[in-house]
């Protein structure tokens, strides 16, 4: 397994487009509300991804039609923007990524429409919280399955499951680079070094962990109907803290991951 190690210079590019993927996914979060279709969000990421200069790494990756991915409720990830409108009470998981001068930002957050029952605020919170835990663990001399231990262990505790089939990855140049970073297990024992960079995106199911692909090839969804939530940092591996690169303002501190 080669993992890509970034120079000085490439982290600041890196920097630049993830800061911006994560300004285009604070404009989009303010969007979704009722009424609103996903197609109409997807136009309106569009439209800020391009005014940044930059362009989608999904639009068209292995096929992908949307230039982010919109999933609602029980929709896990890969949702693909279309007619329908938002609904109050409604959850929205927005994942966005940028190409900016040839380096991609990948960030992503689950939007409450409204009120929403306590439960999926409670959901949502741990979700939040997991992914914060899995960026504590991403630390020099640590490996991968550290961070996908600390994630699995604090889900499953909170009495919630872990989404197998889709997981975190490297991210640089490509949208998907080395290594795989799963949300359970100890299988990936590759070791952190200062600059890689890395994609946590811990995806946590209400129900069971099992999952399906609608009929449009793309949607992932709960087999068992129940709602799912995502949240997603792009993170550089330090000699120190872990920088968290996609998070408005700047910040080192893993207590920030949003």
């Amino acid at each position: 397994m080669s993992i890509p190690i970034k120079t000085p210079d490439e982290i600041e590019a890196m920097r630049a487009s993830c800061r911006a993927a994560r300004e285009v996914l604070e404009e989009v979060s303010l969007a979704v509300v009722p009424g609103v279709s996903t197609g109409e969000i997807d136009k309106l990421a569009a439209r800020l991804i391009n005014d940044r200069g930059g362009r989608s790494p999904f639009l068209n990756y292995r096929g992908f039609p949307g230039h982010i991915c919109i999933s609602v409720n029980d929709e896990i990830v890969h949702g693909i923007g279309g007619a329908r409108r938002i609904q109050y009470a409604d959850i929205v998981k927005l994942d966005i990524g940028i190409i900016l001068r040839g380096w991609v930002g990948d960030t992503a957050t689950t939007v409450a429409v409204g009120d929403i029952p306590a439960a999926t605020t409670r959901l949502l919170a741990k979700t939040q919280e997991a992914l914060a835990v899995g960026i504590s663990q991403a630390r020099a001399g640590n490996r991968v399955c550290d961070i996908s231990q600390a994630i699995e262990n604090f889900v499953v505790s909170n009495g919630y499951s872990v989404v197998r089939e889709f997981v975190g990855h490297g991210v640089g140049r490509a949208l998907h680079e080395e290594p795989h970073v799963p949300n359970y297990g100890r299988e990936i024992k590759a070791k952190l070094k200062p600059g890689m960079t890395i994609a946590i995106e811990p995806m946590v199911n209400m129900g069971r962990a099992q999952v399906k692909v609608l009929a449009d090839g793309w949607t992932v969804v709960t087999v068992d109907g129940k709602p799912s939530s995502h949240f997603e940092h792009t993170v550089l591996i330090t000699e120190d803290e872990p920088e968290i690169l996609t998070c408005l303002p700047a910040t080192t501190s893993a207590s920030r991951a949003r």
